[in-house]
């Protein structure tokens, strides 16, 4: 009786780590999780008041109780595009391709499973997105959306997105319009009435080179005209005589000529002819 007391004293230990290990073999799956890369967990305990909102969990290994659960949450940006078609302000239905940049804010990926869980891209991304794009371009008409208004209108559903998603704890980056699709009549109005205004820029500038060359023109001859009036009015007839005897001298003065003929009256100018071949 005795040896079997004992033999029994010395089986429970040993069954008692072959149970453990084989409840760790069967729960490590649940007990474990490796977090990658660009992903942030939350950690639900099932006995201790559901969700920890006051900490994410970054990568890496952890371990966790069995009856505990971890929500695991993509925090790299991610895009998502909607095809839309919309109202003008004057009622004409467009086509707009709107993408959106977002993230989840990491700080906050507890409240996220909490209040809206891990589905919030359908539950309120989306739907943020189409209220703000709807929202914005039924303020402008389809030539600004075309044309001129593109940047601001992409700018004003940005706001408007942020400002309706920064409350539900997800992080917008950046909404972009990469396409718009007017009906093929409005299009081809439009793109005529650019055109028209382009010619018109055009001719215009034209105008202007046109005008400040005509400017610069009459500068010129203004100047020349007024150099003119000052030579004419210091050229005397003193001067002139003056002038015309230093250049007889210097033909007399010269190998080739040979013949002089003073001109007539008292102001007559000499000239000298042929040469000495």
């Amino acid at each position: 009786m005795a040896q079997e007391e004992l033999n029994f004293k010395k089986i429970v230990p040993v069954a008692i780590i072959i149970v453990a290990i084989i409840l760790v073999i069967v729960f490590w799956s649940k007990m474990t999780i490796t977090i990658d890369a660009g992903e942030g967990g939350v950690l639900f305990r099932r006995f201790g008041g559901g969700v920890d909102t006051s900490r994410t969990y970054g990568e890496g290994f952890h371990f966790l109780a069995p009856w505990n659960k971890m929500f695991v949450f993509e925090t790299r940006q991610q895009e998502i595009s909607e095809d839309l078609n919309v109202l003008s302000s004057n009622g004409l239905e467009i086509k707009v391709d709107v993408s959106c940049w977002y993230q989840p804010t990491y700080s906050q990926l507890g409240l996220l499973q909490r209040d809206i869980g891990p589905d919030f891209l359908r539950r309120i991304i989306i739907p943020a997105l189409r209220a703000s794009a709807r929202s914005v371009i039924g303020r402008y008409t389809p030539e600004q959306i075309y044309s001129t208004k593109r940047d601001v209108i992409q700018d004003e559903i940005y706001v408007e997105t942020k400002n309706l998603l920064d409350k539900k704890y997800v992080q917008t980056n950046q909404i972009l319009i990469r396409s718009i699709i007017l009906p093929p009549t409005i299009k081809k109005a439009i793109e005529s009435k650019l055109k028209q205004e382009q010619e018109s820029l055009e001719y215009e500038f034209k105008l202007q080179i046109a005008s400040k060359e005509a400017e610069r023109q009459k500068i010129e001859a203004d100047g020349k005209s007024t150099a003119n009036k000052i030579l004419s009015a210091s050229l005397t007839d003193k001067i002139l005589r003056d002038k015309g005897i230093e250049a007889t001298l210097r033909l007399a003065e010269s190998s080739n000529s040979k013949i002089v003929i003073i001109g007539s009256g008292k102001d007559g100018m000499p000239l000298i002819l042929g040469d000495n071949k």
